[in-house]
């Protein structure tokens, strides 16, 4: 299942929304409202939990310098990847694209879809307002 924000810009230039995004606690600030628990486990890893849903693990699995972060789920049970790439528009801003990489049979693609689109999209706003 692949799942891609509308691409969004945002008032830094890519060397800045990269270290943001790189600064994993930097997450917090572009949860959704109904975020119930967030906390770093370490320098790559963090956990969050949204209102009645299950805690998800995330882990850095990749970063390109000023181009790429990934972000992928710690648990081997659903496996998936959570992408931004970072393009520059100009000195001082950037367009960045979020998206959803994941394995799920049809029926839980079917009951994720909506979710995990709203939440990349969330995503997306609040990083263009950073």
């Amino acid at each position: 299942m692949h799942i891609e924000s509308p691409k969004k810009t945002v008032n830094k230039n890519k060397e800045e929304v990269f270290s943001f995004l790189t600064d994993l606690k930097n997450f917090e600030k572009l949860m959704p409202e109904s975020i119930d628990k967030f906390e770093i486990l370490d320098e790559d890893t963090f956990l969050f939990a949204l209102n009645g849903m299950p805690q998800i693990v995330l882990k850095r699995k990749e970063q390109i310098p000023h181009e790429r972060v990934v972000l992928g789920a710690a648990s081997e049970k659903l496996p998936f990847t959570l992408s931004a790439q970072i393009d520059e528009i100009d000195a001082s801003s950037s367009e960045v694209t979020l998206s959803f990489e994941g394995e799920f049979n049809a029926m839980m693609a079917m009951m994720i879809k909506n979710p995990i689109t709203n939440f990349i999209g969330t995503l997306s706003d609040n990083l263009s307002k950073m």
